[in-house]
Parts: structure tokens; C-alpha cells; sequence
């Protein structure tokens, strides 16, 4: 199920308020508590705030301070894609949300303001905001000055921007629509998307387009002289400029006027204030003096002595500039403006509001995790149980380097193994002497645990016809050393393997760390990050030729991994051929694996033989195997050889440019993990993050 819900649009002055407050409340009538997060705010002058995070904290009183409810500005996000950096925006925005997430039952996300420049930037960061959290949105679209073509396309092009990036679209409201075209635009909307995206049209309500006196005092930064609390929430419907004589201004004012005239123009003020309690005129909103020009004092005293007044500003621009930014002023929705909020969420109960939005955004699953929130998940879950793993490859430039990265954030404790005079050099040229404070740095043969080691191993393997001599000289290799720490509990696991073999890595491990009980077979999986999904490889590591009963065991031990990394896991057991069709030896073997696997664990949802195309593609899966639990949405992929497996992983991960974390050995009593050689320091990175995770549960 997902937790949230993204408000997205293509423009400025959609009404994203309306649907905003709306939502939080139709929210609050079904769960108990609901969070609210803008992940990037527009650029604020010093000492302001955004207003819609201030309205949505403080009308709905929210457990959430101001600080917590964004990421970044409009302005640090641009430097960021400037520098090359956008990576961090997103993983900083994946850690606000998660707090956030953490604190409340659902979340309301609201995507950006499209002020100033770079819409076409905006839309890009607001599809890839929703995308890497993994939630759905609702899109809103503004009816304001477009024609019916233009409204409906642009409604369309935006719903076909998210669904062809992998986001799911829930509902479409078209909102600020004329109300004689409200029944005409959702049939319009009905006809052109498809039957499961939910669509509402909103009509324009004038009342909530008018700007209030406090934001003209805002916009203008003018000086108050009459008006206070309530009077200064007065609406501005209309503006007109008090130049001519009285008798000729006073037939042109309408309801809620807003006055820009001269300060020294005494006559129109007081027509003006005279007109506002007369029953033959319409109630002025306000007057705004122009040129700096205070009235004279009879005439303050005079006002003051009304007993109705209405707001009157002060602005040192003269009145043509002063009446040229009225016109410019677009509305908002302020927390103090209780009459403003109380009419959107009474609008939005009567054109959105159903049962069918609502069930929709409770009940949402996801159909997987994305690729960054899958590493946020595995980075948080190995700093909260934090683990010792041992690195034996001390010599290796790029281990030391993801070393030093490891301990700066705090995600692991470390040892390291090798010459200490030569690694200490190597962390200063490198200048990463800061990250390593707290990492443990040993040379096995000087070690006060390698006596102990040595006998430990002779007891071991003696069996074997190892003797202390030949003990002693394997106690000396950095990967019989490290192995031999996580075999004695000095540390929970072992990376290694990019100055290694396989067989020199995982040899020891096979040797005295043995495999779990019930399982006879070591195996490997990656999980493979690519763009809109993590999917779970196997094995494309270790073993060249499984037979059927190993192949299956390969399968239910890379289920259970999955599944421990929170992936839901649906098996692909992967062939040339799909379902019953095909024949042939080795479409045999790939099928008696799976009977296999059904009748040892009937809990494991698998699907036998089966083509890549279909366990991944929902077309061709319904096309192929219809019905099938697998066929299209395939977590976990079963290889039938190392052959076919290695070659794959390689060419999907260059390809795509898909990120392979892994891989990662499964089967035996403790984590001890295998690099490829040509291994990047992410990968070593994220590699003890994935053994670090394993030994919770060993």
C-alpha cells in the first residue's frame, strides 16, 4: 500500500490549494493522523515562509514543524542540477519524506509553484520527485484563458508525461473551468483516459480568485493607516484609479472595489468612505494613496471618527506603477483566511470528494519499490543495526576509499586488513585520513587473535590432514584471516574479491563457515536497480551447471533474500520457452525445478519455464501465460546456467545503465560476500551495506 499521494500540475496559478486542503480533510475523515510535505518550496524573500506549507501546518494543526515539511528551495535545486548534483536532491528529499512517513498514516505531497523561469525543468524534477518515492498523483489542471482543445490536451499530455515515466496517474481534476462546461470537459476527459483514473472538474469560484487586502498590503508593501483584523481579509473583485471628479468616479464603483487614488485627493476618499455605508452604492474593499501622500490631519480625525471603516494603504509609487502591480496580484490561500479555506474545502466536497478517490489513495499498492528508495531503505536499515564487517583487500585503493565513506556516515564498524604501514601511507595520499578514526586496521601475522586462529583452524580442518605448520600459512591470508573473524563472532561479516578470485574469497567460507541447515548449494543473486523497478538476478555468480534440485533450492533461497530485503518476490524460473509449449532437455530441466520448488515451499508464488520477455513485460506475460501471478510483474529471475545468467546481468547493468548491487551469497551460516574484480567503490559501498543487513537475520 502506498502512504502518500502527489499533487501534481503543469503551471503557476492552478489551484493546487483547493485540492490540497480538500484532500487533508477528506484524509483526516478516514485516518487519524495525515502529514503534509512540499519537497521544494519557491525562492522566499529573507524572513518569509511559504505560505502553503504555513496554511496546511497551522489550519489542520499538524505534528510537523515548518523546517521538516520541505527539502530545498527552487534556487538550491537549480545549483545542485548546475553542478551535476541532482542525485543528492533526490536523496535528501527520500529522507525528509521517510521521517515524515514514519510520524503519520498518510502523507500529502504537493508538487512546486512554477514561479519564475523553468517550467520545462520543474515538470522533469515533479515526474522524478513521485517517480523515486514510488506513489501515485493527482494531476490538476487550470481551465483559465485556454480553449477547450488546448485544456484538454494539455490535461492529457501531462497524464501521458507521468504514466510514461513509471508513475501512476489516480485522478485528473480540471479545475477553474466556466461552470457551463463543467459536464462537457469530464466527458471529454472520460472519453480520452483510460476507465481507472478518477476525474472531477472544478468550476471557478471568483470569490476564491480575488485577492485580499493583506496580500495587496503584502504585494506592495504598503504602510496600513485604517484597517485592522478582519477588514484587512476584505476581497478585491474589482480596481478602478480615483483621478477624475466624484461625481463622475462614484457611478463606476462595483462590489468590492479596490480604490487607487492620490493621498492629497481628500474628495475621493471621503466619497469613497461615504459610498461604503450609503445603501445606493456597493461596499468598497479598500483605498490605496498613492505618491507617498498622507491626508491632512481633519481629515484623519474625520475618519477616524467613522464609526465603519474600511482599509486604507499608504504606497510611495505614484499611481500608475502603484495600479499596474494591483493588476498583477494573484490570490492565495493564508492560514488567516478562514473564510478562503473553509470555501475550498466546501468546494472541493461538492466537485472532487467521493468514495472512489478516497478508497483509491487508501488502498494504492505499489507494484514494486523504486531503485532509490530501495537503497534509502537498505542504508537506514544497516545504520539502525549497525554491524562489524572485515575487509581483508587493505591494498585495494577503492576499498580503502569505500572504507572511508562507510565510517563517515556511520553505517558500519570496520576493520580492515593488511600491511598497516603501507595502508596508513595509501589513506594519506588519498587524504581520506578523516574517515578512517574509527576504522580498525590489522596485519594478521601481528595480530593478538592469530594463535588463536591458527589452532582454531587446525582443529577445523584436521580432519583434512591440515596440520599447524599448514594452518599457520593459510592464518597468514587475509581471506582465511577475515573468514575466520566472522567464524568466531569478531565480526558479522566479510567482503572481499576485488583483488581476489571467487574461489579465493568464498573457499574459507565453504571450508569452516558452511552452509545453513537444509541448504546444500551456495548461490549468488544481484539486485539489479534499473529504472522504474528492482528486480532480484539469479544466480549469475557461482554455480555454472545446477542441476534441477539445485536450481530450485537456488530459487528458494533467492525468494527468501528477497523477501528479507522487502521486495515482495513473484519467481520467474527463466527458459527459452513459456508454460507447456516448448520441449527439450533443457526446458525439462528448468521445469522439473519448479515442481520442485512448488511442493517444497507451495508459499513461494513461481512461474516455470517461463521467457524474460514475459515474466517482465504485463502484455506479453498476459499473451503467453494468462492468469499467471508472475507472467509481467516478475521480482525474482531464475537462471538456468551461470552462463546465461552472468552474461545477462552484464548486459543489462551496461545497457541500461542499471546499478547491480550485489552479488550476494546466499546459503551460508554467516554473510561473507564476493566483489567482482572490476568492482566500483559504489559497488564495494553497497555491498557491505547488503552484508551488513544479512547478518541481522543470521
Amino acid at each position: 500500500m502506498s502512504k502518500a499521494v502527489y499533487i501534481a500540475t503543469m503551471e503557476k496559478s492552478s489551484g493546487k490549494s483547493i485540492v490540497t486542503l480538500g484532500l487533508m480533510r477528506m484524509l483526516l475523515g478516514t485516518l487519524a493522523k495525515v502529514g503534509y510535505f512540499k519537497p521544494i518550496i519557491s525562492d522566499l524573500k529573507e524572513g518569509e515562509i511559504d505560505n502553503h506549507i504555513n496554511t496546511a501546518i497551522s489550519h489542520f494543526k499538524l505534528d510537523i514543524s515548518y523546517d521538516e515539511a520541505y527539502a530545498f528551495t527552487k534556487s538550491e535545486v537549480l545549483e545542485k542540477m548546475n553542478d551535476n548534483k541532482i542525485d543528492e536532491v533526490f536523496d535528501v528529499i527520500i529522507e525528509k519524506y521517510k521521517a515524515i512517513e514514519e510520524k503519520f498514516d498518510f502523507v500529502l505531497i504537493e508538487g512546486t509553484d512554477f514561479s519564475g523561469e523553468g517550467t520545462a525543468t520543474e515538470l522533469e524534477i515533479n515526474t522524478d520527485i513521485a517517480k523515486n518515492l514510488g506513489i501515485p498523483v493527482i494531476i490538476i489542471e487550470s481551465g483559465s484563458g485556454k480553449t477547450m482543445k488546448e485544456f484538454i490536451n494539455n490535461l492529457l499530455s501531462a497524464y501521458h508525461l507521468f504514466e510514461d515515466n513509471d508513475v501512476k496517474v489516480l485522478a485528473v481534476i480540471a479545475n477553474k473551468v466556466h461552470a457551463k462546461n463543467l459536464e462537457l470537459v469530464q466527458d471529454e476527459l472520460y472519453h480520452n483516459l483510460p476507465k481507472n483514473v478518477s476525474v472531477h472538474a472544478i468550476p471557478r469560484i471568483q470569490f476564491l480568485a480575488n485577492p485580499t487586502i493583506n496580500e495587496v498590503i503584502k504585494k506592495l508593501n504598503a504602510e496600513v493607516l485604517f484597517g485592522q483584523g478582519d477588514e484587512l481579509n476584505n476581497q478585491v473583485a474589482h480596481y478602478i484609479v480615483g483621478a477624475m471628479r466624484l461625481q463622475n468616479y462614484l457611478p463606476r464603483l462595483k462590489e468590492d472595489t479596490l480604490i487607487v487614488t492620490p493621498g492629497d485627493r481628500s474628495d475621493l476618499i471621503l466619497g469613497a468612505l461615504q459610498a461604503n455605508i450609503s445603501y445606493n452604492y456597493p461596499t468598497v474593499a479598500g483605498i490605496v494613496l498613492s505618491g507617498g501622500i498622507k491626508p491632512e490631519q481633519p481629515i484623519i480625525e474625520l475618519i477616524e471618527g467613522l464609526s465603519r471603516k474600511i482599509p486604507i494603504l499608504s504606497v510611495p509609487e505614484d499611481t500608475y506603477p502603484v495600479t499596474k502591480a494591483v493588476g498583477k496580484i494573484r490570490s492565495q490561500i493564508y492560514a488567516e483566511n478562514k473564510q478562503k479555506i473553509s470555501l475550498s474545502i466546501r468546494t472541493f466536497d461538492k466537485y472532487v470528494a467521493d468514495y472512489e478517490l478516497s478508497n483509491a489513495l487508501i488502498t494504492f499498492k505499489t507494484s514494486g519499490i523504486t531503485p532509490r528508495m530501495f537503497q534509502y531503505n537498505l542504508l537506514k536499515r544497516a545504520q539502525e543495526h549497525k554491524k562489524h564487517i572485515v575487509l581483508p583487500e587493505g591494498n585495494d585503493e577503492r576499498i580503502l576509499k569505500a572504507a572511508a565513506r562507510l565510517a563517515s556516515q556511520g553505517i558500519v564498524d570496520l576493520t580492515v586488513l593488511g600491511n598497516i604501514k603501507k595502508i596508513t601511507k595509501r589513506i594519506e595520499l588519498l587524504g581520506i585520513e578523516s574517515g578512517f578514526k574509527n576504522i580498525t586496521l590489522i596485519n594478521p601475522a601481528e595480530s593478538s587473535n592469530f594463535k588463536d586462529y591458527v589452532k582454531t583452524l587446525y582443529e577445523l580442518r584436521k580432519h583434512k590432514k591440515m596440520d599447524m605448520t599448514v594452518a599457520e600459512d593459510k592464518m597468514k591470508d587475509v581471506s582465511y584471516f577475515g573468514t575466520m573473524m566472522v567464524y568466531k563472532g569478531h565480526a558479522d561479516g566479510m567482503v572481499s574479491g576485488a583483488a581476489h578470485t571467487t574461489q579465493h574469497t568464498i573457499l574459507p567460507a565453504l571450508q569452516f563457515i558452511k552452509t545453513r541447515p537444509g541448504v546444500s548449494v551456495v548461490s549468488s543473486i544481484f539486485f539489479m536497480c534499473l529504472d522504474d523497478r528492482v528486480a532480484v538476478f539469479g544466480d549469475c555468480a557461482i554455480n555454472p551447471n545446477p542441476t534441477a534440485e539445485q536450481l530450485a533450492e537456488i530459487a528458494i533461497s533467492s525468494a527468501d533474500s528477497t523477501k528479507a530485503f522487502g521486495i515482495e518476490p513473484k519467481v520467474a524460473m527463466l527458459s527459452y520457452s513459456s508454460g507447456s509449449s516448448g520441449i527439450g532437455e533443457d526446458v525439462e530441466h528448468v521445469r522439473e525445478a519448479t515442481k520442485i520448488v512448488k511442493k517444497k515451499r507451495p508459499d513461494i508464488t513461481i512461474e516455470g519455464p517461463i521467457q524474460y520477455d514475459a515474466a517482465v513485460d504485463p502484455l506479453i506475460g498476459k499473451s503467453k501465460l494468462p492468469g499467471s501471478q508472475v507472467a509481467g510483474q516478475a521480482s525474482v529471475l531464475i537462471f538456468p546456467d551461470l552462463n546465461t545468467g552472468n552474461n545477462t546481468y552484464k548486459a543489462v547493468q551496461r545497457e541500461t545503465g542499471a546499478l547491480a548491487i550485489g552479488p550476494m551469497l546466499q546459503g551460508l551460516n554467516k554473510p561473507v560476500n564476493d566483489l567482482s574484480r572490476g568492482c566500483t567503490v559504489d559497488d564495494i559501498f553497497n555491498t557491505v551495506i547488503i552484508t551488513a543487513i544479512q547478518a541481522e537475520g543470521l
